[in-house]
């Protein structure tokens, strides 16, 4: 589970049948139960600082471990977990998560401020390059990792996993 323990994975998603992230959440190092994170950038802060500073319910104002979760983790909706300590995202910049049909894993995408999509990192630089005004935007920053697909989660009748194909394109079982 991208370097964590199956015990308590510091970070989770829920993605929507829609295929988007609908919800962002986190668990307690403390007690393991969910919290949601009310938007994407303050997710992306928790995420990025997870390993030195792990979350905990009482950052949220008013909660602590005492008060019920959120969220349940259940098959009511597809989770996905990102990898912990990724770097936020770049100021003006969105980062976009994408779940397949096949339900087999997530594409990253990065959204500029002027809303062009961008799907490589080399996309990315040459946005920066023709465009100085975000040139303080670090490369390092635009991270295509994305999220693994719980497969726990995933509805009846998907596989999560994309089927393997001869080299004449027919699958093999």
């Amino acid at each position: 589970m991208d370097e964590q323990t199956e015990k308590s994975p510091p970070k989770q998603k829920a993605v929507t049948p829609g295929r988007s992230i609908d919800i962002y959440a986190a668990q307690c190092e403390k007690c393991l139960k969910w919290r949601k994170i009310d938007t994407q950038e303050l997710y992306e802060e928790i995420r990025s600082k997870i390993l030195e500073n792990p979350f905990a319910c009482e950052k949220k104002e008013g909660i602590s471990c005492r008060d019920a979760g959120d969220l349940e983790y259940d098959s009511s909706r597809t989770w996905v977990i990102d990898k912990p300590g990724l770097p936020k995202t770049p100021r003006g910049f969105k980062r976009s998560l994408v779940l397949r049909k096949d339900y087999s894993k997530m594409d990253a995408y990065y959204i500029t401020p002027t809303g062009k999509k961008l799907r490589t990192r080399n996309e990315i630089a040459a946005f920066i390059d023709a465009n100085q005004d975000y040139k303080n935007a670090p490369l390092g920053d635009f991270n295509f990792t994305v999220p693994k697909v719980m497969e726990d989660t995933i509805p009846c009748g998907m596989s999560g996993r994309t089927p393997k194909r001869s080299k004449d394109g027919l699958p093999i079982d």
